[in-house]
């Protein structure tokens, strides 16, 4: 491992029909086996998966948990057990273009400031919808999967967002030691824009990376879209998102669209028969707050945390504008 560059770390979780696409798809890219390292971390599954990438895949690390420990904590331990200068992380409901690593490293090392690298990610099963072209987060305390739904026409250019969505993204490895790995009180959900905030308080870059494509199935682990449990952990982890990143005074600047923001998620979920799952998630988020790892706040950061103010209230707008675009395109 010591000349590679790149350790690609797929979490697992019973995903053993997903596995096949994505493995061969990584056999495949253009930067060839010298380039990057795979490990898959394997979250105490009961479909075989461990012994099927062993039979069939044998280039293939596995490294196999004792229990289920979320994305958070799977993709945790794969860094740990990774030392090169790159961790690329990859959900395993997807299928790689031959050039997505090589894309990704060159984005990477065009910047010293870069923290992270988003690809562009599209929808498996209809190829001329995005489904990912890097994360926002809003004054009103909802994260956006930018594009998604989108023609492929859109989002073409490189720049900077937000947050990388960890479905798919390139993480420089001493920056993560440096302001800390993904929060393992998520579990899973909305970890990635936390890690990708706090990287934006320290003053590092977020970037999309157009020519890094992915073709994503989608909630492979959950099942579905919406459901009990992503719903709740969603509420919750939006709680400790807010608590552990903003500063009291900023908590106390977006407090009004905050509490506007929750009460839309509400109603829309009550819509989907999840209400009461979401403000079981509220409830948990608000009683255990106080167990997160609070970011702490240093006078050195204040431009960054002024900069990242300043794109809570664009990202809203742009959300709006996407999600304006997305239904005239239907």
């Amino acid at each position: 491992m010591g000349k590679k560059k790149v350790t690609v770390v797929i979490p697992n979780y019973n995903g053993r029909r997903f596995l096949k696409k994505c493995l061969e798809s990584l056999e495949n890219q253009s930067c060839g086996p010298d380039c990057f390292d795979t490990l898959v971390i394997d979250n105490a599954s009961s479909d075989g998966s461990a012994e099927y990438i062993a039979a069939d895949f044998p280039w293939v690390k596995v490294a196999v948990m004792k229990r289920n420990l979320g994305f958070a904590g799977g993709v945790n331990e794969g860094i740990r057990l990774s030392t090169t200068p790159y961790v690329l992380l990859l959900n395993n409901d997807t299928e790689s273009h031959p050039d997505m690593i090589a894309a990704l490293l060159e984005t990477m090392e065009s910047s010293e400031d870069i923290f992270s690298v988003s690809c562009r990610m599209i929808q498996y099963h209809n190829r001329k919808l995005l489904d990912d072209a890097g994360d926002l987060y809003t004054v009103l305390g909802w994260a956006v999967q930018r594009g998604v739904g989108q023609k492929l026409g859109n989002y073409k250019q490189q720049d900077d967002v937000f947050s990388a969505c960890a479905g798919a993204a390139l993480y420089r490895r001493y920056m993560l030691d440096r302001i800390g790995y993904f929060d393992e009180m998520h579990f899973a959900y909305l970890e990635d824009i936390d890690l990708g905030y706090r990287a934006r308080i320290h003053g590092y870059r977020n970037v999309y990376c157009p020519k890094a494509k992915v073709y994503h199935v989608g909630s492979g682990t959950s099942g579905s879209k919406y459901n009990s449990f992503k719903v709740r952990l969603s509420a919750r982890n939006s709680v400790y998102l807010n608590y552990k990143n903003m500063p009291l005074p900023q908590l106390a600047l977006n407090f009004l669209p905050l509490c506007a923001g929750y009460a839309v998620k509400y109603f829309f979920f009550v819509r989907l028969g999840f209400g009461g799952d979401y403000l079981d998630g509220i409830r948990e988020g608000i009683s255990t707050r106080k167990k997160c790892k609070k970011v702490y706040f240093r006078g050195a950061h204040i431009r960054n945390y002024l900069r990242i103010e300043a794109d809570l209230w664009r990202n809203t707008l742009t959300y709006a504008a996407d999600f304006l675009r997305r239904h005239a395109e239907r």
